[in-house]
């Protein structure tokens, strides 16, 4: 198994998809805005020249999400040795603003139509133009946000939103040029306005979103559950805890955890045992494991077990301990070791810490504990 070739593949493939989907978005975006602005122009219709104006932002992000592919897939370097995967969140966020300001320009741009009107005059190709433009903005929407959705791609998850909003904006024009034909009543500057906070809305969410990717989030649930199940299916492994994964860019994690296994099994074996949950992780979940750590656990020993017992009595007591684990007593030295994980919501935790360690060592006097502080990164 070369695991280093295999996620290059996978990279290579993932980033001709994304580039040739962005490619398709570029081509429909300059046509489209093209005869919007032709439409926008020769109408006089301020909500038709601004959704061009959206068409051309699109299109850019296309362009954009495109550099930010190539500049991903990059092998990984001496300055960089975890890849340059996390580039597509910095493309996404780029995007998200260039959303933003599309939105800003066009509220600017409606108030102003708002104080000094001027009235539009459609042409039955204009609204014929308008309608084709829905219908390709939904299909195109659809198109890239799913195939953004099957290779974990940010960037064309924001710009399928960004083309499905397009058609509702579309759309919305095509209504109230439709109002305005049948009543003579224009809600052009009304309508930019609302368009406007709408898609402002949309930029200011694909930021934050694009912003939490980068400064890192919790694993999901059912990711972490099913590693930790797949690690603790392996014989000779009594429980998987602590794992820790760091993402380095969209479908790329280096990943982490600790395994309680008896206290009497030989190193070999325990070589044996990392070196098999290593390449089984990869290979479920294309996942590379940079560490195995190890718990020991006391076999067949009443006087351990006793221990364990009342620590848990302690710890069941406060909700805030979620769980223990690791828990090794050791005879030579008379140590006890385990682990509590913190809920994230605890407040003052040295406190409750030292705390719940003074209530440990009142139920094991004469041992002396080693206790570590851990917190719910993954479920």
């Amino acid at each position: 198994m070369n695991e280093n070739t295999d996620i290059l593949k996978a990279e290579s493939n993932r980033g001709a998809v994304i580039v040739r989907t962005s490619a398709i978005g570029i081509a429909a975006n300059i046509l489209l805005a093209a005869f919007k602005a032709a439409v926008g122009i020769i109408s006089n219709s301020i909500a038709i020249t601004l959704d061009s104006v959206n068409n051309l932002s699109d299109a850019l992000s296309s362009v954009i999400t495109i550099i930010g592919a190539k500049l991903a897939g990059k092998a990984p370097d001496k300055e960089h040795p975890y890849g340059h995967g996390r580039i597509e969140y910095l493309s996404a966020m780029i995007i998200a603003v260039l959303v933003l300001y599309a939105g800003l320009t066009s509220l600017y741009e409606s108030v102003k139509k708002v104080i000094h009107p001027e009235l539009p005059d459609y042409s039955a190709i204009a609204l014929v133009i308008v309608a084709a433009a829905v219908v390709v903005k939904i299909l195109l929407g659809l198109y890239v946000k799913s195939t953004g959705k099957r290779v974990n791609s940010d960037s064309l998850i924001n710009s399928g939103q960004d083309a499905l909003m397009d058609a509702v904006i579309s759309a919305a024009t095509l209504v109230a040029a439709i109002v305005f034909i049948t009543t003579s009543f224009s809600l052009e500057a009304y309508l930019g306005a609302v368009i406007s906070i709408v898609i402002i809305k949309s930029g200011i969410d694909m930021f934050k979103e694009s912003l939490s990717r980068i400064v890192g989030e919790r694993v999901e649930s059912e990711l972490a559950g099913s590693i930790k199940r797949a690690v603790a299916s392996h014989d000779g492994v009594l429980g998987a805890f602590d794992l820790i994964m760091n993402n380095y860019g969209p479908d790329t994690y280096m990943a982490s955890i600790h395994i309680e296994v008896p206290d009497n099994m030989k190193a070999s074996e325990i070589d044996r045992l990392t070196r098999e949950i290593s390449y089984d992780v990869y290979n479920k979940y294309g996942i590379l494991m940079t560490a195995v750590g190890i718990y020991s656990k006391n076999e067949r020993d009443p006087q351990s077990a006793d221990a364990q017992a009342k620590i848990r009595r302690v710890t069941d007591a406060h909700k805030e301990i979620l769980q223990t684990h690791g828990f090794y007593l050791d005879h030579t030295t008379d140590t006890v070791s385990f682990d509590m994980v913190f809920d994230y919501d605890t407040e003052d935790k040295e406190r409750l810490y030292q705390e719940i360690i003074d209530e440990v060592q009142r139920e094991l006097p004469g041992y002396k504990l080693i206790v570590n502080m851990d917190f719910d990164i993954a479920d």
